[in-house]
């Protein structure tokens, strides 16, 4: 039998159209998982301007200290000029009952992947020429 503890898998970081650093977070996100992340994470978040998007669709659980980790992210990112959002954050799931159980649900900044997936089009248009920037648009999708 197998009772080895579910590490968390990082998928990412990659890069979207625009600059924005996406993130995807995968499995639990507790104190065994903050062990493993914290140095990524901080790596991630130690440039000035970091536009990151953490995608926790994938997170299946989240303690104290999986929420502490996010907090120090979006703190680094806001003190180097950055922004920290998150996406995947489904209404009666572990992490939007966290955020709201410890009153933090209005400290970090939301987006949807749809909404995601449009900055990017947008930004890939903004960067071509206008009649050629719409023929993308069906292939990008967020990780």
């Amino acid at each position: 039998m197998n009772d080895a503890p579910h590490y968390p898998r990082l998928v990412g970081p990659r890069i979207a159209a625009g600059g924005t650093t996406v993130l995807e977070l995968r499995g639990d996100l507790d104190i065994l998982a903050v062990s493993v992340l914290s140095e990524r994470l901080d790596g991630i978040t130690r440039g000035d301007g970091v536009d990151l998007v953490v995608d926790l669709r994938g997170v299946t659980f989240i303690d104290c200290a999986g929420l502490s980790l996010l907090s120090r992210a979006r703190h680094r990112t806001r003190q180097r000029g950055g922004r920290l959002r998150l996406t995947g954050v489904v209404e009666g799931g572990s992490v939007a009952r966290l955020l709201r159980m410890t009153g933090l649900t209005g400290d970090f900044e939301s987006v949807s992947g749809e909404a995601l997936a449009q900055e990017a089009v947008a930004s890939e248009a903004a960067d071509q020429d206008p009649v050629a920037g719409s023929a993308g648009a069906t292939d990008i999708a967020v990780a």
